[in-house]
């Protein structure tokens, strides 16, 4: 979000606030902020709007003259919700507004923007797409987003080892910001743990507009024992950026999904990606020793 669409959103929330047909200019909202307290509201300087974004809601605290301000203090702690915003009047304060609106934008940014060509080459990863071949059709046929059409069913094929031991996939899915911001610490701690029990794996995969039942197309295209997709999850307005760890033995196309064992909320709110890493490769020899997932697995 921009400049130009903060102050925008600013005279918006403004004017509704006051219930004013007047918009107040750029340099009454100026005012206005300015007038807060630094640590309470976002403050513009020299036409800069500080990022609220970087606030953290677990230890932003707005309630006033609060009975016991070290218990809610405490309570926050534990939980991403927005406790403790106070209000102007009846209605939220402004930058608990904004900041709501700000989550909200990001979420949608996360669904609708795409793993960027350069992130992929970086990463070293190996390009296919599903069948759907826009953002539109991807969200609204699921069904497309699990197979490969002919041509890219060759380039798995071809690319990829025969019957691996372990294929690793990486997948868009509804979030492409929570790939940019956990593959780069994922990869390399499950490389080094799968190496540790004497398990490697090669090349990954990355997929365009993908679906988690890609890995078992792409299960049945490789003849992988163990498929281990990691993927961009549903956004929300905690984080955007959380990515979950689907993996599968010897999949097939309609495997029930209850044979499916997963690694979610894999962000730097949830659990970490590296320690993440770590703990799929953990997975993945269990998995290899019992030859058996999801439901199956046992403990």
């Amino acid at each position: 979000m921009d400049e130009k669409q903060l102050k925008d959103m600013i005279r918006s929330l403004l004017s509704e606030m006051v219930k004013e047909d007047a918009t107040p200019s750029v340099e009454e909202v100026e005012v206005s902020e300015t007038s807060h307290k630094p640590s309470q509201e976002s403050v513009i300087e020299d036409g800069m709007i500080e990022d609220i974004t970087e606030v953290n809601i677990q230890e932003q605290f707005l309630v006033p003259s609060a009975l016991n301000e070290e218990a809610y203090r405490k309570i926050k702690k534990f939980t991403p919700a927005r406790l403790g915003l106070w209000r102007a009047g009846t209605r939220y304060k402004t930058q608990s507004v904004l900041r709501f609106r700000a989550d909200h934008a990001a979420a949608q940014d996360a669904v609708f923007s795409y793993v960027s060509p350069e992130f992929v080459e970086e990463m070293g990863l190996i390009p296919v797409h599903t069948s759907p071949t826009s953002k539109d059709e991807y969200l609204t046929r699921p069904d497309l987003g699990r197979v490969f059409p002919d041509d890219q069913a060759e380039i798995i094929k071809r690319e990829c080892k025969p019957n691996a031991k372990v294929q690793v996939i990486v997948g868009d899915g509804l979030s492409s910001s929570a790939i940019e911001a956990n593959l780069r610490d994922f990869l390399p701690a499950l490389k080094q743990g799968l190496k540790m029990f004497g398990i490697d794996f090669s090349e990954v995969l990355f997929i365009k507009h993908a679906r988690v039942g890609a890995m078992d197309h792409v299960a049945e295209l490789t003849g992988a024992e163990v498929v281990c997709m990691l993927v961009g999850e549903r956004p929300g307005l905690v984080t955007a950026e959380s990515m979950s760890a689907y993996i599968a033995y010897k999949t097939w196309r309609g495997m029930p999904e209850a044979k499916r064992t997963v690694l979610s909320n894999i962000h730097r709110g949830g659990t970490p990606a590296v320690e993440a890493g770590a703990y799929v490769a953990e997975i993945i020899k269990k998995i290899l020793d019992q030859k058996k997932s999801g439901v199956d697995l046992k403990g």
